[in-house]
Formats: structure tokens, sequence, C-alpha cells
């Protein structure tokens, strides 16, 4: 028994080794073919080196080895559908409509900004939007309305310190809620002053104090106001603290000065903020077949460059939206974020002589500017008249009906039509045909380019 196993074991012994040595030959002469294949393929290059277009691939020895065989037709269907796998991967999907929309919005995108820098200010229908300063009369461009009225506002401190700092706090703050309750604090402050006026408490407000840093502090122009009441910055000391504080101190009034506090008062809680008004510039021009056509300056569009981007890009969905179903609610959002779009719109008249008459407004405006308008344009304003927008649908004085909610916005030609009764009664009177505007702008009447 034990010789039986001591033999088979050196038989295993020697089989496994006989394995082991013909796998090593073997790679042995596998790494011999692979060098020679190597040593045969010529000369190699470095990725970085400079090609030439004229050298030529370098002639691949002929292999001595066992010619490739034909692959079966399995094998040829296998490698023709890899194949189309791997060129569908590449290859461009068809262009869709929504693709063409998307190409042509990125496009505008790209150029408008261009195309506004390097325009000038003469191709554009009308060279900005312009206001008029109510303390000054001066007219604005509307990149310098605010610092004008700012600066306005402060040259008037100096001879009417009451009314300068109520229009500040109504003018300079753009939170109106803050504003709001601002002023009711100080209104209390007066009240308090006006219902106990020896007691010294009321005439003296700590400037530390939590309520006036969170509600008055903060508002610009409150301080100004004070001062113009009569409080005056003074260093107090305070019971249990050392060192002293800033109070504003108020002195004794007389029973005359409380009732002008009151209408101080009054004026305050009166007050509106100061805006420049809309300086329409009414031009006049010549008949023109380009009438209608309109190159509107940046000012007339309320979004910054990256919503006009954004604008651009939800155009992209036009196709898609047109081709469902929507509810009057989505339609109605889609026309109000529309009408956003739009600060001022920019009108022309065509009027019975033929001539035109150029208007700005802001979007918002009603129905009714646009016939005021006109009215203080003509020579004869009592006369009657109706307005037609484009596509002839008549525009209802009496309508409280905004510009924008018209489609009016940014800009429209109308059409200027006499009341046909009063016409009629004039022309039976004797009446004779005469120029529609007034002397002073067909002294400036222009041609369209």
């Amino acid at each position: 028994y034990c010789f039986t196993f001591c033999t088979t074991k050196k038989t295993f012994v020697f089989f496994f080794f006989l394995r082991i040595t013909r796998i090593k030959m073997k790679k042995f002469f596998e790494d011999i073919k692979k060098d020679i294949k190597f040593k045969s393929a010529g000369p190699g290059k470095k990725l970085t080196d400079e090609t030439s277009t004229d050298a030529k691939p370098p002639v691949q020895q002929a292999s001595h080895g066992k010619p490739r065989q034909t692959p079966n037709e399995s094998a040829q269907r296998a490698g023709a559908a890899a194949l189309a796998r791997i060129e569908q991967q590449h290859r461009p999907r068809p262009q869709t409509s929504q693709d063409t929309i998307r190409s042509q919005v990125i496009r505008y995108v790209l150029v408008q900004g261009s195309k506004v820098a390097s325009k000038d200010a003469a191709c554009f229908s009308v060279s900005g939007v312009y206001f008029i300063c109510p303390l000054t009369g001066k007219t604005l461009k509307k990149s310098e309305r605010e610092v004008h009225i700012k600066e306005a506002i402060l040259l008037r401190s100096l001879e009417k310190p009451v009314e300068a700092s109520v229009m500040m706090i109504h003018t300079f703050n753009k939170d109106r809620e803050k504003v709001k309750a601002a002023v009711e604090i100080i209104s209390k402050y007066i009240d308090n002053i006006c219902k106990h006026p020896t007691e010294e408490k009321y005439r003296k407000i700590k400037v530390s104090n939590k309520v006036f840093q969170e509600k008055v502090s903060g508002i610009e122009g409150s301080r100004e106001y004070l001062q113009a009441l009569g409080f005056e910055s003074t260093m107090l000391p305070v019971e249990g603290e050392e060192g002293a504080e800033e109070f504003l101190v108020l002195a004794e009034q007389e029973p005359g000065a409380l009732e002008e506090m009151k209408e101080k008062k009054e004026k305050l809680q009166n007050g509106e903020p100061v805006r420049a008004k809309l300086d329409r510039q009414a031009q006049a021009f010549r008949p023109s077949q380009h009438a209608s056509r309109f190159e509107l300056p940046p000012d007339f569009y309320n979004l910054t460059a990256e919503e006009l981007k954004r604008e651009q890009r939800l155009k992209s969905d036009i196709t898609e939206r047109n081709s469902m179903l929507r509810t009057k609610a989505m339609r109605e959002k889609d026309e109000q974020r529309e009408r956003r779009k739009y600060n001022y719109a920019l009108l022309r008249i065509r009027l019975p002589d033929g001539n035109l008459l150029q208007g700005t407004f802001l979007a918002w405006d009603k129905v009714a500017a646009s016939y005021q308008f006109v009215r203080d344009s003509l020579e004869n304003g009592w006369q009657p008249f109706e307005l037609f927008a484009p596509g002839g649908q008549k525009l209802k004085e009496e309508e409280d009906v905004a510009l924008n909610e018209c489609n009016l916005a940014p800009a429209a030609l109308l059409n200027f039509a006499w009341d046909a009764a009063v016409q009629a009664d004039i022309t039976a009177a004797g009446g004779h045909g005469h120029s529609v505007l007034k002397p002073e702008l067909l002294e400036n009447i222009k041609t369209l380019s």
C-alpha cells in the first residue's frame, strides 16, 4: 500500500512540473514571435514629432505567417452591426423645428448686443427716452433723472428744509412699507409733543433706542426732517450708565409753533415721491412709406442682458406651446409676460393730410393719454376725432385700458379720422381744408429715413 502511494505521488509531481515547463516554453516562443513582428514594423515616431504631409506610410513587410481566413457570414453580420452602432453614436441627429428655433434664438442673442452697440442714434426711430424734472423743468435722459432729482431736492433743502426733507423720505427710499412705518413713528413723536408740550421726556429721542434704530434711523431724510422741526443733536448722560449718549432734543414750543408742527406732520403724511415726467417728444413727419417701420433703442425694453437671453430662449418653446391645448389662464400668463417686457410705447398717428405725428408713452398709459396727446397737437383741438389700431380696431377713449393691453407696445402705427357727423356739418357750413397740426410742429417737420 505504501509503495503504491509513493509511486503515485512521484508520478503526479513529475507531470505537474512537466505542465509548468510546457507553459513557460509556450510563453517564451510567443514573446519571440512578438519581438520579430515589432521589429519588422519599421522605425517608430513620437507623438509630438511634426509629420510631413508628403511622407509616405512605411511599407510593411510581407508576413510569412498563415494567411488570414475570410470571416464567415455570421461574423460579417456581427461586424456590420457593430460598425452601424459606432456610426450612429457620432452621426448628428436630424434637426427638428425646435432645433431650428433654438439656433435662431442663439444667433439673435449673439448678434443683438453688437447691433445695439454699433448702431448710431440716428438709426433709431427716436434717439431715446427723455424726462422732464418737475423741480427744475430740465429735460433729462433716462439715466440722468434720479441723480438730477436728488441734487435738486438737496439744493431745495437750503431754502425749504421741511418740504425738502419730506421729498427725501418719499423719494430716496424705495421700500414703501418701511417709509410708511417711519412716518407713523415720527407722527407719534409729534402727537405726544402736542399733547404734552411741557413734559420734557416727549421732546427727547434717544438715538440708540431700538424702535428709532429699526424704524426711523435707516430711512434717508428722517434726520433732516426732525432737524427741520427743531430737534438738535445733544450728548446727554444716561441714568445708571457711565458716559453720555446722543439724543435729539426739541426745545419747549409755544402754542403757535405746535400748530405749525401739526401742519408739518400732515405734509409728511401726504408726501409723494418726486418722479420725472415722461417727455412725449412730439414730432411731425411728412407722409412716408416707412411709417410702419420702427427701430427702437434699448431704453424701450424692460430687460437686462440676462433677461433678454432668457426671453429669447423661451421663444424656442413657441412651437411646442402652439401644438398643445392651453387653458385660458395659461394664455393670459403668456400675454402678461409679453407686456412686462416693454417700459414704453412709441406711437405714430397717420393724419388725414398724410402727415405723421409721433410721441412716446409709458407702456401702461391708458388709451385716453394717446387721445389727449393728439388733441394737444391739433390746431383745432375741440373737434372730435377717433383713433384706430392696426387692423382697424377702434380705440375707445372712455375705456380704462392700457396701451400694452391693446398690443400697442413697444410701437404701433395708428390711423386718425375726424368724427363723421361733425365733419359733415363743417363741410356743409362751407368749411375748407386746413393743416391739421399746430404750426410749431409743422415748423420742425422731418422726413422719415
